[in-house]
């Protein structure tokens, strides 16, 4: 597979051309120094490291994965995993977006979301492992006391600790109300936490002096349901370096991210500490489980983006047929496949979901941004809206595009893509965990038409279709832009209706939105790109003329494939939307025979 490279123009265009990062950014109190200057040299510094020292370690830690010993309870990581864990330290990145009280570098959200689609796209399995960490550490962050905040946070920080999320347990996954984790309190005020979690990635590795586990577990006489969660810290160590009671029972054998240390973690009694209220545990951890989805939907942006590049690479060179309008290359034996039409159907279709999707992942990171630091509470809370809409939809949309591209990517290799040594499936298989783990695409699905959506009569979705409508007023009439923004107030309008009927229609059957959720997701998912291909596509024609026209050109061409070939697909989710939950529920249970 050819080699990965960092798409630093892209980046260089979203920030700086798209969302127009300069005139935010430096605006918003405690990021003054993040100047244009500033992304440019982390992103340029983080390429190199992506490129020369994780992206080699791709296939090797597919092939090698991770050794458990089951004597020990030891788990070692791929050779040089460990080995780029204490560079990627040594240059500061998990202390990157952090609170400089606890050693962070305190820079934006803004300039964290491209490192992380770079690492993603150079060896997903590797980059969860300090993903998970910092999920802690927003965790307790958000939630600790400030002795648990000073005993953590600067250890997080600086990578010397990494952390976990133990919430699953082999009955329970979304539904955790039904978790046994349970908790003792100790006259320390302490806890003794015992149970048994599953699926728990980075559970158990090499690459850290200590492992701090979050721990959904619950209190005597907790409610039994949702309402009686507790969350706790439970180190691997504890203080003074005595080993807790937490450990490794196995590794999961899994269809990808092989180099991650899927981990069945058994808690026999091990202390833990209560992080934020009792019985609010849940709460507390949507902080990290956010987190953990946008960083979901970056794994699927990244390895989306690693694909398309393989597959671009392999059709400038693969010679095979003639072009069906006569040779482009008489003087070689065949013409490259790039010339032939279905190749570049599948080559479009990798870079339009992928350049939209690093555009809506630029977008979320300065709302976060935002949300976090503008001096306007009303502002806060417009940007908090937007990302708590927009959050399944970056989850569940960019996974499932990824996971087509990264499919497209192969297909391009054709027998060659279903070769290892090529590079090309192992892309397919660490895709697909993506549209699983941190609450399914479905579950995704529900919580944006349930939640996000119906739940408060559909006030978030309105502070977002304002914006496109924002825009489409804006270029009405504009001679270039017509053909974006025609259709584009078109299906707007028409996501409204639909959106009024989903909610008239649920409130005589609960099913009809169980029905339309996972239809509807993905509706507003090419709404969102429409309108994001629409903006780019604007910005492209006014940079003409003035130098990388190619650049920009390519930029307008990828817009007008996304809307003749890709954005056609929402007449089918509205029709499919529209028909209803009675041919999905008319079928008895006892009928699903074979």
């Amino acid at each position: 597979m050819p080699a990965y490279q960092a798409p630093l123009r892209d980046f260089d265009f979203v920030l700086n051309e798209l969302i127009k990062i300069q005139d935010i950014i430096p605006m918003l109190p405690g990021y003054e120094e993040a100047t244009p200057d500033i992304f440019r040299a982390y992103l340029e510094q983080a390429a190199q490291f992506c490129e020369s020292e994780l992206a080699p370690l791709n296939r090797q830690g597919d092939e090698e994965g991770c050794q458990y010993d089951s004597a020990t309870k030891a788990v070692t990581t791929p050779t040089g995993f460990k080995e780029a864990y204490r560079q990627y330290c040594e240059l500061g990145f998990p202390a990157l977006d952090c609170d400089p009280a606890y050693g962070g570098q305190g820079l934006p959200k803004s300039l964290a979301f491209p490192i992380m689609e770079m690492q993603c796209a150079a060896n997903v399995a590797w980059s969860m492992y300090p993903g998970l960490s910092h999920g802690a550490y927003a965790a307790i962050h958000a939630h600790g006391t400030d002795e648990q905040k000073a005993a953590y946070l600067p250890r997080l920080v600086d990578g010397s600790w990494t952390g976990t999320m133990c919430l699953t347990e082999p009955h329970c996954g979304t539904d955790l109300g039904l978790l046994k984790a349970r908790a003792e309190p100790n006259t320390d005020g302490s806890y003794r936490i015992t149970g048994t979690k599953i699926f728990i990635s980075a559970g158990e590795h090499d690459l850290s002096a200590n492992i701090v586990h979050l721990v959904l577990a619950r209190l005597p006489g907790a409610p039994k349901d949702v309402k009686g969660i507790s969350l706790f810290i439970v180190p691997k160590f504890l203080d003074g370096g005595a080993r807790n009671a937490v450990s490794c029972g196995s590794l999961e054998h899994k269809m990808g991210i092989k180099a991650n240390a899927t981990a069945v973690i058994n808690l026999d009694g091990a202390q833990g500490w209560l992080i934020g209220e009792p019985n609010k545990g849940l709460a507390c951890m949507f902080t990290m489980m956010n987190a953990a989805r946008l960083g979901c939907g970056m794994q699927g942006l990244g390895l989306g983006e690693a694909s398309f590049q393989g597959a671009l690479s392999y059709a400038r060179e693969r010679l095979q047929m003639r072009s069906l309008n006569g040779a482009k290359r008489p003087e070689q034996p065949a013409d490259p496949i790039i010339v032939h039409p279905d190749v570049r159907r599948m080559l479009l279709t990798q870079k339009a979901y992928t350049e939209a999707g690093r555009a809506l992942a630029a977008m979320l990171a300065l709302q976060l941004d935002i949300e976090d630091k503008h001096e306007d509470a009303a502002v806060r809370a417009d940007a908090a809206d937007l990302v708590a809409l927009l959050t399944p939809v970056a989850k569940a949309f960019l996974t499932d595009n990824g996971y087509t591209a990264a499919n497209l990517g192969m297909q391009v290799f054709g027998g060659h893509g279903y070769i290892r040594e090529w590079g090309m499936e192992q892309l397919v298989r660490d895709a697909r965990i993506s549209q699983i783990y941190e609450g399914t695409n479905g579950i995704q699905a529900i919580d944006l038409l349930g939640r996000k959506v119906l739940l408060d009569q559909g006030a978030k979705l309105r502070k977002f279709t304002k914006l496109i409508h924002a825009f489409c007023q804006q270029h009405e009439g504009h001679a270039l832009l017509g053909e974006f923004v025609a259709p584009l107030s078109k299906l707007l309008k028409e996501v409204g209706e639909i959106t009024m009927g989903v909610g008239m229609a649920s409130l005589q059957d609960k099913d009809e939105a169980g029905a339309a959720a996972s239809d509807y997701l993905r509706l507003l998912g090419h709404l969102t790109y429409a309108w994001l291909w629409a903006r780019m596509a604007a910005v492209a024609h006014d940079s003409l003329g003035r130098g990388e026209d190619a650049f920009y050109q390519a930029k307008i061409a990828t817009a007008r494939f996304y809307y003749a070939k890709l954005l056609p697909e929402a007449e089918a989710l509205k029709a499919s939307i529209k028909a209803g939950a009675k041919p999905l529920m008319a079928l008895d249970d006892e009928h699903f025979a074979f």
